[in-house]
């Protein structure tokens, strides 16, 4: 049984984003999460720069958003594993950002994406903000500060060991969850683009991987990949044309060696030069 929570006396100056925690001491737990997040970040930078022609927006990994002022500060934040924020500036002053205070910013996260270790029962925690009987301040779940407090519009939960794929709009004050379309892919409307589950290569690992497609649902590639893309499209461009040099060098030497056999047929030249539709003069030179 939960009391209504009451309020906390809090220092008057709360740090700013270069002095508060950039971590809560928990680890990375798997290989995948790192190469995911670059895979997730690299092949958006065309559609982020189509977006943001003015190169104000920012993406976070891992990153705290702090959401409430709270002693120690790390319990008034959440750090998803991924996430982009439009319409502020990547750097705060000049500054790296080292995490993101929501009350001094205002500007919410898009889509926020948690990639699951285990079942995903951290991911959905949904228990709100209390206080305990013996006084002690409850931690909410993620999920519900993400729905209730941040209200980030959309919220993807990926869990790596079953590949599953769960998407969440906020909805009237509640998240809803998704159902993905014809092409199995979830739309994110506000970015044009889809998010869906792609299984292939990347970064040394054959695994199934979240990905970014655009609305008509062409995979958003790498850099890496678009170079890979570019280099066999100027390759094959090369074998084409090398294709046609030697085509038309065939051709020419047949029409060369079929000179002299129509000349001792007894055709003139110009009716060589008709039949061959070459010129007189080309008849007479290659003849």
């Amino acid at each position: 049984m939960t009391q209504s929570l009451n309020a906390t006396g809090l220092p008057p100056a709360f740090p700013d984003h270069t002095q508060l925690p950039e971590s809560d001491g928990t680890f990375v737990k798997n290989f995948q999460e790192h190469p995911q997040s670059i895979l997730l970040t690299d092949s958006l930078e065309s559609t982020l720069q189509t977006l943001h022609p003015d190169g104000q927006y920012a993406i976070g990994q891992d990153c705290g958003i702090y959401w409430r002022e709270t002693d120690p500060p790390e319990r008034g934040a959440e750090a998803p594993d991924w996430f982009y924020i439009p319409n502020v500036p990547p750097l705060l002053d000049g500054e790296i950002r080292r995490s993101y205070v929501l009350w001094r910013e205002y500007m919410v996260p898009i889509i926020a994406i948690e990639l699951a270790c285990g079942d995903g029962s951290e991911e959905r925690d949904n228990r709100p903000l209390s206080r305990l009987p013996e006084g002690i301040t409850q931690k909410p779940g993620k999920f519900w500060v993400y729905e209730q407090i941040i209200r980030i519009p959309y919220y993807a939960i990926y869990t790596i060991k079953t590949s599953q794929l769960e998407v969440y709009n906020w909805v009237n004050a509640r998240y809803r969850l998704l159902e993905p379309n014809d092409r199995g892919h979830y739309p994110i409307d506000r970015m044009g683009v889809e998010l869906g589950v792609w299984e292939g290569s990347y970064q040394n690992q054959t695994q199934r991987w979240l990905r970014w497609w655009d609305n008509e649902g062409n995979l958003l590639l790498t850099g890496s990949e678009q170079a890979r893309l570019e280099r066999l499209h100027t390759e094959q461009e090369r074998q084409r044309a090398e294709a046609e040099r030697q085509r038309a060098e065939r051709a020419e030497q047949t029409q060369q060696d079929a000179i002299p056999q129509l000349l001792a047929m007894g055709l003139t030249v110009e009716q060589v030069a008709q039949a061959l539709s070459l010129s007189v003069e080309d008849v007479q030179r290659l003849g």
